[in-house]
């Protein structure tokens, strides 16, 4: 099987089917030559980034709608000729040769003449909607209702400079007792320390990293900033007793153990056992201890009332503030997801402020870019319950309690982080 043909198996899979992006292009390393592999996943992730774009282009060419391999096949001819440095005949052909090969001949000519036009009118395409929210969805490939509220949020220009962002650089950090100066020295690339955690470093180039010995070693981790900043929100926990209530994959219980030279004690729950097991195995490669359960954090278990100095919940989310990396996660989310996701956060908020101490802490955090789960999750949950204040957090960047990270003003994913102090 040749990178095209793998391509349109796996984009196929990820758009019709429900397939993880990022899980089914780590196929195509298994199944590919390293070379055709980095092409198939370049195309699979180039379509994905300009999915509503591309459609938006083709729905001026093409009328009715197509089986899903036919509309595969054209979406990443599209791609090829706009976003893409391939020849446009070689372009044209392969896609030509592709729907011959999924069984559909018959359309050859028909997948040659769209194609072909749109590569004649590439400087005349159709122009984007007028309207704010219409015209920032079709030109960056976002769903309307995402864009909308981003709008109504923060405006039309931090909206789409927002959408325009450009792709971060992979981030590191080393594990206690490695530290990020040795971490500099031994990586295979080029890095610089980021900007809002000493510990980050960001990488010049990538490299596969799991097949470092030093990565086998537990001597460092893949982390980007923002989650590092969930962590510093905690304050010092060192010698303290700490609950993460969603913790897996184990990025930020590592990092706490790390802060805190590993003098911390570490209890780690999550919800689905095929996490847990990983969880479990991010933290014995980086070394560190934690007594880690299978529980749902939505559940109260009298055992830890009043029990932990901190609790972290870094709660399930939309995503929508890792967009630029998982691009399908953009597609597969709606407005009724999101009000189901706050009401779990609610749930869990309301069930692991009873872990707090008096005069313990808690932080809310997600990865996501969105009020509903955020500013108005922590605000109502503040208005429900007297017995918590915000406090702001000991972190580089000005907050008073409340900080939402954005990738266009921060250089970071964009998480958004609460703490919360419990009254005495």
């Amino acid at each position: 099987m040749n990178a095209r043909r793998a391509a349109l198996e796996a984009l196929c899979d990820v758009t019709d089917r429900g397939a993880y992006a990022n899980l089914r292009v780590k196929q195509l390393f298994r199944d590919l030559p390293e070379r055709e592999a980095k092409y198939a996943a370049a195309l699979v992730y180039t379509v994905l980034d300009h999915l509503l774009t591309i459609d938006y282009y083709l729905s001026y060419y093409v009328k009715g709608r197509q089986k899903p391999a036919v509309r595969a096949v054209l979406r990443m001819g599209v791609c090829e000729l706009l976003y893409l440095s391939t020849p446009p005949h070689a372009a044209v052909s392969e896609c030509v040769r592709l729907v011959r090969d999924v069984g559909k001949p018959a359309l050859a000519g028909f997948v040659n003449a769209v194609l072909r036009r749109i590569d004649r009118e590439r400087d005349a395409l159709p122009p984007f909607p007028e309207e704010p929210a219409e015209r920032l969805s079709v030109q960056y490939s976002y769903p309307e209702w995402i864009v909308s509220e981003w709008i109504a949020d923060y405006g039309e220009e931090q909206t789409e400079a927002l959408l325009a962002r450009k792709s971060m650089p992979i981030e590191v950090r080393a594990q206690y007792p490695f530290t990020r100066d040795e971490l500099a020295k031994a990586l295979p690339v080029e890095s610089r320390t980021n900007r809002w955690d000493e510990n980050s470093l960001a990488l010049a180039s990538g490299f596969d990293v799991a097949s470092s010995p030093l990565f086998s070693a537990g001597k460092f981790t893949v982390i980007g900033q923002g989650a590092m900043l969930v962590c510093r929100a905690l304050g010092d926990v060192k010698g303290r007793r700490v609950l993460d209530a969603c913790a897996a994959p184990g990025g930020k219980s590592a990092y706490l153990s790390s802060l805190c030279e590993n003098d911390v004690s570490l209890t780690c729950l999550e919800l689905h056992p095929h996490r847990k097991e990983l969880l479990d195995k991010t933290l014995a490669r980086l070394r560190v201890r934690a007594d880690t359960r299978v529980s749902d954090a939505t559940e109260f278990d009298p055992e830890y009332e009043d029990a932990f100095d901190a609790v972290l919940i870094d709660a399930p989310c939309s995503g929508l503030g890792l967009l630029g990396d998982k691009p399908d996660i953009r597609y597969a989310k709606s407005g009724t997801d999101v009000d189901a996701l706050a009401a779990i956060q609610k749930k869990i908020l309301d069930t692991c402020r009873r872990y707090v101490k008096p005069g313990g802490m808690l932080v809310y955090a997600t990865c996501t870019i969105s009020a509903r789960e955020n500013e108005r999750q922590a605000e109502a949950f503040l208005s429900e319950h007297s017995d918590f204040e915000l406090e702001p957090m000991p972190l580089p960047i000005e907050n008073g309690g409340m900080l939402q990270l954005l990738p266009q003003l921060h250089g970071t994913d964009g998480f958004f982080i609460a703490r919360m102090r419990r009254c005495i």
